[in-house]
């Protein structure tokens, strides 16, 4: 299992996203395709490698609704290409001459350095990218992903683009947080939300991705994704289901010394070699652990199917909805100070930990 793999530029399988992809393609065959989209949904539900593959099919097919009665080929009726396809190669190679790609950590227009956001000049290439004749004579395309990051002046010049569409030319924005990006930008784009995975689908993605992974295994981790297979795959990379073992075990009340709290607490965040992406997936799996307290308390959600998980839910559900609620807002408030103030992962596993116990 490689990042090349499941790279979207490069991924020709999409998998339980065939509503969208059909929008898509019925927007396309009208003849009114707009000129700038935004599809929103969960990490890894496949928003990017969607973007990459509408992207490829406008450069390969170029006039919308250009085949009618009388054409020499019948309408597609799909968006794949080929990954044979010149197309697909050099989209995924990264040299076709009609697509660009903003997203962070590119290098600053003027410092050189790698940011973490996307700044106004990034986008600046972006509006004269699209202004410009198509090199190959058909569309100009740009993708946004991650388009939350843009910062305030990158968003505020993008709209300048989406009020004054160039001809022949298509916006994606790709984003996991909608509700960050300005209201202008989200008034002027077409919406396609995208449904998490069911998942059946995760886990068949799991066996083409990860096949030495044993089925129980393969299984539990599927229930835990919450149909998202970037979250599977961060199960497996950050030894996912252990754990979540271990917060169940402190939460659940197994283990009720203060050593089990701060030993997890310096797993996830104690020293300066832990990845990051761990104690990422620790906050996501403490978010989901008050999340299905509060639905099970609610009477709205069912067994994940995961055992473990769903042996400690019945028991702490019983607290009621209100009390879970609360403890995942400050779950995910703390997650936001976390990132946005660069606050010590270690306490803030600590302040995770006990806001759970707490409830």
């Amino acid at each position: 299992m490689s990042a090349a793999d499941t790279a979207p530029r490069a991924n020709p399988d999409l998998r339980g996203q065939e509503i969208a992809e059909q929008i898509l393609l019925n927007a396309w065959h009208s003849g009114r395709l707009p000129h700038a989209w935004l599809i929103a949904g969960l990490r890894g539900v496949g928003k990017a490698t969607l973007a990459f593959r509408f992207a490829r099919f406008v450069l390969a097919h170029g006039q919308p609704g250009s085949e009618g009665l009388f054409a020499s080929a019948p309408a597609p009726r799909s968006l794949a290409l080929a990954a044979t396809h010149p197309v697909f190669r050099r989209v995924a190679s990264g040299g076709h001459a009609d697509l660009m790609l903003l997203e962070p950590g590119m290098l600053h227009p003027e410092t050189n350095k790698e940011t973490r956001e996307i700044v106004v000049g990034h986008v600046r290439r972006a509006i004269d990218f699209l202004s410009m004749t198509p090199a190959e004579g058909g569309w100009r395309v740009v993708i946004v992903d991650q388009a939350e990051m843009m910062n305030a002046n990158a968003a505020n010049a993008l709209l300048k683009i989406l009020e004054e569409p160039h001809a022949r030319s298509l916006l994606i924005l790709v984003t996991q947080a909608a509700g960050r990006l300005l209201p202008t930008l989200r008034s002027r784009c077409r919406r396609l939300d995208l449904p998490p995975l069911p998942a059946g689908v995760v886990g068949e993605l799991l066996a083409q991705h990860a096949p030495e992974l044993a089925g129980d295994a393969r299984n539990a981790i599927a229930a835990l994704a919450g149909g998202s297979i970037g979250q599977a795959l961060d199960l497996i990379a950050s030894d996912g289901l252990d754990l979540y073992a271990a917060l169940l075990d402190i939460v659940g009340a197994h283990e009720t010394s203060g050593e089990g709290i701060h030993a997890l607490a310096d797993r996830v965040g104690g020293n300066a070699a832990t990845a990051p992406a761990e104690f990422r997936l620790f906050l996501d799996l403490a978010q989901r652990l008050a999340s299905e307290c509060a639905r099970r308390g609610a009477g709205i959600a069912s067994k994940s199917g995961f055992v473990a998980e769903d042996d400690v839910v019945a028991r702490l559900s019983a607290r009621g909805p209100e009390a879970w609620l609360a403890v995942w807002d400050r779950l995910r408030r703390l997650t936001s100070a976390t990132d946005g103030l660069n606050l010590d992962r270690r306490q803030a596993a600590l302040a995770a930990l006990l806001a759970l116990r707490g409830a």
